[in-house]
């Protein structure tokens, strides 16, 4: 159990607690999101050439080139980057890769045959890449989700992240890139078109698993008829609103903003009555997958 003190909070203890409690339904996440992303990858991804990036894009390419398993070539190389990021991350970044590092392959040697199991043909490339992106991306949001990662490039990231001093989306985008470009100089240009297209729709689906679908909006307000607004949200829409006081970067101005979640089916009466009320009103309106808390 985790004792935080008060006014004594150790946040690198708070992360080691949240990652190292056994949470049975973190684990079977973890297999439930392996399993789904093996199946993508042997039934759809590995049988069309897609290479998407990651060490899964790399097998894909030294499977066609050299006959190579794409399993073993999985394993071999999460265990080099394991040892690699144990010396330049360590230890403790290291060891929440180890579990999907070292389970990834064997899923995927589990599932090697499984287009036997289901034959569903290769016949429509776009309907197989389609299919197999969402359910990567399923498989990869659950993965996350639980806290876990699939090994490999996500490594890989971090180190560029930390070494060459780039966001983790950006160094995301440096190393798929490169492996999606290598498949493309193997495979021709339409696979290049058919992996940027799955890449994107892995991506899409991952973030919507891990974040879930926005059913609220989240508004933050800047206007002149603040009080009118506020009236408004809270009357007409029966939804809360709180006040803060802020100060202009530039002017130095003196302003209130108000911020309120409200569902999205309110979002365009909102939206439209901010408007209405005032013209020159300013506002920024974001999803917000989870709320809690509050009346």
């Amino acid at each position: 159990m985790l004792k935080i003190k008060k006014n004594k909070i150790d946040t690198n203890e708070i992360v080691n607690y949240i990652y190292d409690k056994f949470d049975i339904k973190r684990y079977i996440m973890l297999i439930v999101g392996l399993l789904i992303v093996a199946i993508s990858f042997n039934l759809f991804l590995l049988p069309n050439d897609i290479v998407f990036g990651g060490v899964s894009g790399i097998s894909i390419v030294t499977s066609k080139l050299f006959g190579w398993d794409t399993s073993i070539f999985i394993m071999i190389c999460n265990i080099i980057l394991l040892i690699i990021s144990y010396f330049m991350l360590g230890f403790e970044d290291t060891k929440r890769s180890i579990v999907g590092s070292l389970l990834f392959p064997i899923f995927v040697k589990i599932t090697t045959d499984i287009d036997v199991l289901l034959n569903i043909g290769n016949n429509d490339i776009v309907v197989c890449i389609l299919f197999g992106a969402v359910l990567y991306g399923i498989g990869a949001g659950l993965v996350f989700k639980a806290g876990f990662t699939t090994g490999g490039t996500d490594i890989i990231n971090q180190i560029i992240s930390k070494y060459v001093k780039i966001s983790i989306g950006n160094a995301i985008i440096l190393s798929d890139g490169l492996i999606v470009l290598f498949g493309a100089v193997v495979f021709g240009f339409t696979k290049l078109l058919y992996s940027l297209i799955t890449l994107y729709i892995i991506s899409v689906l991952t973030d919507k698993v891990m974040l879930g679908i926005s059913d609220s909006k989240a508004f933050y307000i800047i206007a002149e008829e603040d009080k009118e607004i506020k009236k408004y949200i809270l009357e007409e829409l029966g939804h809360g609103v709180t006040v803060f006081d802020a100060k202009g970067g530039y002017t130095k101005e003196k302003q209130k903003v108000l911020f309120c979640v409200i569902p999205t089916k309110d979002y365009f009466k909102l939206k439209e009555a901010i408007h209405l009320i005032d013209r020159e009103a300013f506002f920024v309106a974001t999803d917000s997958y989870e709320v809690l808390g509050g009346e």
